[in-house]
């Protein structure tokens, strides 16, 4: 196993959902009030113009689809360290008619290069596959965004093609078959 692979087994995290109304002062950017209703400290990356779309897209989604909450993004907690929110993570919603689940995370910069997105991935990964409706797990990644095609190294996943995303550009899309043993 790589370095990065032993740093992730090492991390403790905990997966906090995001109510309504932490979205909610999240997409406002109020910190204080969105860690408030999270019962988390999270930090400014929280609050960044790039996770400020990403609550104001998962409220749109839960406005059209009530009660998918357990599937979106979640702050994510390294227990073992100082209880820091290190990023959040989930999926972007639940599976799709063929049973696919799309995944993403990401780590709050002053903690990146430490295993922490490889630890998201993994926790992901083995959630999505303990899901009975689940047959596909599939990640996207810009081109030149080499340290994700890294972290996803060892995974299984396969490229099988390509999509333009409205807010990211061009995405290369992977994916591996969630009833296989990739963590």
């Amino acid at each position: 196993m790589t370095d990065q692979s032993e740093h992730a087994q090492q991390k403790t995290l905990r997966f906090v959902p995001l109510s309504t109304a932490a979205l909610n002062a999240l997409a406002e950017g109020d910190l204080v009030q969105g860690s408030a209703e999270a019962g988390v400290d999270l930090g400014d990356f929280f609050a960044t113009d790039t996770a400020r779309w990403v609550w104001r897209h998962r409220l749109g989604q839960l406005a059209e689809r009530p009660g998918i909450e357990g599937w979106l993004t979640h702050a994510v907690v390294d227990e073992a360290a100082d209880g820091a929110a290190v990023g959040y993570a989930g999926f972007h919603g639940p599976p799709d008619e063929t049973g696919m689940v799309e995944l993403g995370y990401s780590v709050v910069p002053d903690r990146r290069r430490q295993g922490y997105a490889r630890a998201m991935l993994t926790d992901l990964v083995r959630r999505a596959a303990t899901e009975q409706d689940v047959r596909t797990i599939r990640v996207t990644i810009s081109p030149d965004n080499t340290a994700s095609r890294a972290t996803i190294a060892g995974f299984g996943f396969e490229e099988v093609g390509e999509q333009w995303d409205e807010e990211d550009g061009l995405e290369t899309i992977y994916e591996i078959p969630a009833n296989r043993d990739t963590a």
